[in-house]
């Protein structure tokens, strides 16, 4: 699975979440509170996502977060690990 891969899963959920994201270009630097999101959106977003690649990441390393980057290329790394033990 590739970085864009993920990214796409991510920016689904978000514009699923946040229907004022429907058709609007999300820039991948800003966090999801720039683009309108709250606490709530944050978490159905990321559970949303971690469920879909079938990952976990624990609490702790998602607080750390500040840009939808940043939450990419955690689930990324996650899924890199996932793939890397089944194989």
């Amino acid at each position: 699975m590739t970085r864009e891969h993920v990214l796409e899963v991510v920016t689904r959920h978000l514009v699923d979440t946040i229907e004022e994201l429907e058709g609007v270009e999300i820039d991948p630097a800003k966090s999801m509170k720039d683009l309108g999101a709250n606490s709530l959106d944050i978490v159905e977003v990321v559970s949303c996502s971690m469920r879909e690649l079938k990952v976990k990441v624990p609490r702790a390393e998602l607080n750390k977060l500040e840009n939808i980057n940043q939450l990419v290329e955690l689930l990324y790394k996650s899924v890199q690990e996932k793939e890397s033990v089944s194989s």
